[in-house]
């Protein structure tokens, strides 16, 4: 991967060109990963479950299953891929489905964990995928699959699977011409509804196994994928304009929660959401990938929770080490602006009036504690540096 980051520098991109093409989607995957290929290792702190002051007695609940930012998975560290769930009383909603969550959601002891196989997703109500790189999405398949022997045959309704639309252009180039040949070039930008029957396709031969032999609900009996619908007039230009001003939209409603969504910045990767979930005892919001972004701070004004995403500068600046050319200045000016920097958080989180502001999608992700403790600077509410299985309250205990 430090191939890829050094040919693109060799290429001397201009810094405009980089900027504001933003790199190309091919290569934004990538970066985090050569981030992690390419710096020296640092010693983590350990890793384990916390419980981040306590949320016994707490009918909703934050619960960080996965803090791992990236799609690196980082030397030094067990922290699995980037995961998070919201739980209302008996049942539970999973914000990203990065590396290891099915596990996670056992290890939370959510649904009915301690059967082999009616639980932990008996209690899964809906998954709502922030954007579609694959460190946020690569085990989506596990839940629908191996979901079927770990509770999801329990659920009593439909799971609605909730993330963004079909993107319907490819980024722009990142580098000189010629450009590559896209990926699946008749859809190169399939969305959350696309993907999700494109996995049961994918996988059609283990379903009719466990449908003929097994007996088991056949997949649109148990979920179905759906498009956060996101204004069309915000959706016109996804190369020149990724990030337009928006307010939020609530677009899901139950019994125990109303979740809100708008768009944030994460160029050139389109749409990229961040969540908000309303209950009867509080609200969390819930990042994704972004920079810094007013569209966030409005959809998470006065939440309890705050989980937002964090990276840091120093890690980066051993990559791309100063004094550096146009072309690197222009990689290193996308790295810290299409993620947030520790020195950005707590004024977000000030700004936004959240009670607590929780740090996860950690990169580095064998990163210090101590490291991200700076982001306690210009926030007066809380902080919490994520770790795997932290529980947060929200409101009061009942």
């Amino acid at each position: 991967m430090c191939d890829v980051v050094a040919a693109a520098v060799r290429a001397g991109v201009s810094r405009r060109s980089m900027l504001t093409g933003f790199l190309g989607a091919a290569a934004t995957i990538p970066l985090v990963s050569a981030v992690s290929a390419c710096a020296p290792a640092q010693t983590p702190a350990p890793v384990g479950a916390g419980g981040a002051g306590g949320a016994d007695g707490f009918r909703t609940q934050a619960i960080l299953l996965g803090t791992s930012g990236g799609p690196a998975y980082w030397p030094g560290t067990e922290r699995p891929g980037i995961a998070s769930a919201v739980v209302v009383g008996d049942r539970f909603y999973v914000v990203d489905a990065g590396a290891g969550v099915l596990g996670q959601l056992r290890r939370a002891q959510l649904g009915n964990w301690q059967h082999d196989t009616d639980g932990p997703l008996d209690a899964l109500r809906g998954v709502f995928l922030t954007h579609l790189h694959s460190d946020h999405v690569v085990d989506l398949n596990n839940l629908l699959t191996e979901g079927l022997y770990n509770g999801l045959h329990k659920v009593p309704e439909k799971v609605q699977i909730w993330g963004p639309g079909n993107r319907g252009a490819l980024p722009p180039l990142f580098g000189p011409p010629p450009a590559p040949r896209p990926v699946a070039p008749d859809n190169p930008t399939p969305g959350t509804r696309e993907m999700v029957d494109l996995l049961v396709r994918a996988f059609a031969t283990d379903y009719n196994d466990r449908v003929f032999d097994n007996r088991k609900p056949t997949p649109d009996q148990l979920f179905e994928g759906r498009d956060v619908p996101i204004p069309a007039q915000f959706l016109a230009d996804p190369n020149r304009n990724p990030h337009p001003r928006m307010s939020p939209i609530t677009f899901y409603e139950d019994d125990a929660v109303r979740v809100s969504a708008t768009l944030v910045q994460h160029a050139p990767v389109f749409p990229a959401l961040a969540f908000r979930f309303d209950t009867d005892d509080g609200s969390v919001a819930f990042s994704g990938d972004t920079g810094p972004s007013e569209n966030l701070i409005e959809l998470a004004s006065g939440v309890d929770v705050l989980v937002h995403e964090v990276i840091d500068r120093k890690y980066v600046e051993q990559l791309l080490p100063a004094p550096r050319t146009d072309a690197q200045e222009g990689l290193f000016e996308h790295l810290v602006n299409a993620h947030t920097v520790v020195e950005d958080v707590g004024p977000i989180a000030e700004r936004a009036g959240a009670k607590t502001l929780a740090l996860s999608h950690l990169v580095p992700g064998n990163w210090p504690d101590e490291e991200w403790r700076r982001a306690a600077e210009g926030f007066s509410g809380r902080l919490v540096v994520g770790r795997d299985l932290d529980r947060i309250g929200v409101g009061t205990p009942r």
